[in-house]
């Protein structure tokens, strides 16, 4: 599940180097060209009032990522973990800042780019720690602030935790807008999605619902039902209301089977060395983009190549027949790319010696994919005959 989540993490961040702070150009935009008020830098007025302004802005676009069936099809994976820890907070859509970007924009009017752009990033390290289970309540703090209590509630799939609590970093906004809920001794929450994912391909977790939708769409009678499936709640049919009916959502209580599927020992060390090489390729990859060492085409290679990996990754993780089969393919990419792609060795920012031992690795990691590979069709034959 933490690996899950780390590589839901590292999809969003790699996702950043092809929209390029998009929400932060925006805003520029607006500021330079349509500000009614010249707020100062300096002034403290500004900063406190996009503090409320950048959490308020954050609640609604939190409430409409819940609300709205087509912007829940993004944020669903943040949901999608059945542990409440601080890896969990990593899980984040690629998709979401390009529908939520407007509920900030009011600001630009306003606040100066640089107020917001700290104000984003303080809200967002704000909401890493609140995802724990070390911390019980807070005391009085519980009335004003998000705390680890009020939103182990929010990623609840019991029935009294659907839709509450959507703070960022002040709760008063629930208690005011109708949907806070406190955290109940008496029903421990379970976490996860309503229908569970039961996945660790951190592809499919992003994807998953908007297939859903597709057919969704195509199975509903009339156009302006379809049209109500993309706007109301993801849990909404023809004759409910927006949201849907909160009866038809599993009655769920503590304690709840967690989907887990468990490799091999030597299985799990293959991938845990693979997923921390991949990693490591990762952090080169969004360091070099920030600079001219990288052409564009080289960074959009590398994210498409962390992406392979970690797809390949959750594949083993779930047992897919033809999981072996794909890795094989990976591994051989992964060698054509280090010795034959000119952006392979500045990638990796290793010495000849570092370049011949990660060569060393996919070898024999080449070998052993194969070898599962032919057991693998082996297998799916002998079946295919039986049959």
């Amino acid at each position: 599940d933490g690996i899950s989540s780390l590589s839901a993490g590292m999809l969003d961040q790699m996702s950043r180097v092809i929209f390029l702070s998009f929400e932060a150009t925006l805003y520029a935009m607006v500021w330079n060209n349509y500000r009614v008020w010249d707020l100062s830098v300096e002034s403290r007025f500004g900063w406190w009032a996009c503090l409320l302004g950048y959490d308020l802005g954050y609640y609604f676009a939190h409430r409409v990522g819940h609300e709205v069936n087509i912007f829940w099809a993004a944020h669903q994976i943040h949901h999608s973990s059945e542990d409440y820890n601080l890896t969990t907070a990593l899980r984040q859509s690629i998709f979401q800042k390009l529908g939520s970007f407007f509920y900030y924009m009011p600001l630009a009017f306003f606040i100066p780019p640089t107020h917001f752009l700290v104000h984003s990033q303080l809200n967002l390290l704000y909401q890493f720690w609140i995802h724990t289970e070390v911390f019980d309540r807070l005391g009085p703090l519980e009335w004003i602030l998000n705390t680890p209590s009020h939103h182990r509630v929010h990623h609840g799939r019991n029935r009294y935790c659907i839709d509450k609590n959507y703070a960022g970093f002040l709760i008063i906004w629930d208690r005011i807008f109708g949907t806070f809920e406190a955290e109940r001794s008496d029903d421990p929450v379970v976490y996860g999605l309503v229908h569970p994912l039961d996945s660790w391909n951190p592809l499919h977790a992003q994807m998953c619902h908007y297939r859903y939708m597709f057919w969704r769409f195509f199975e509903i009678e009339g156009l302006g039902n379809k049209f109500k499936m993309l706007i109301n709640g993801p849990g909404w049919s023809p004759g409910q209301p927006r949201t849907g009916c909160i009866e038809d959502i599993p009655d769920i209580h503590h304690p709840q089977p967690k989907f887990d599927r468990t490799l091999p020992s030597p299985f799990l060390v293959y991938v845990v060395t693979h997923f921390l090489l991949n990693m490591w390729i990762y952090e080169k990859i969004i360091f070099f983009s920030k600079s001219t060492i990288l052409s564009s085409f080289s960074s959009y290679a590398g994210v498409g190549f962390i992406t392979l990996g970690l797809t390949s990754f959750g594949m083993l993780f779930d047992h897919r027949p033809f999981a072996p089969a794909f890795e094989l393919c990976r591994i051989l990419l992964s060698l054509g790319l280090l010795w034959f792609w000119e952006g392979g060795t500045t990638v990796l920012d290793l010495p000849r010696v570092g370049v011949y031992a990660v060569t060393g690795l996919y070898v024999v990691s080449a070998y052993s994919a194969l070898v599962l590979t032919v057991r693998q069709l082996s297998v799916h034959y002998s079946k295919k005959k039986v049959n």
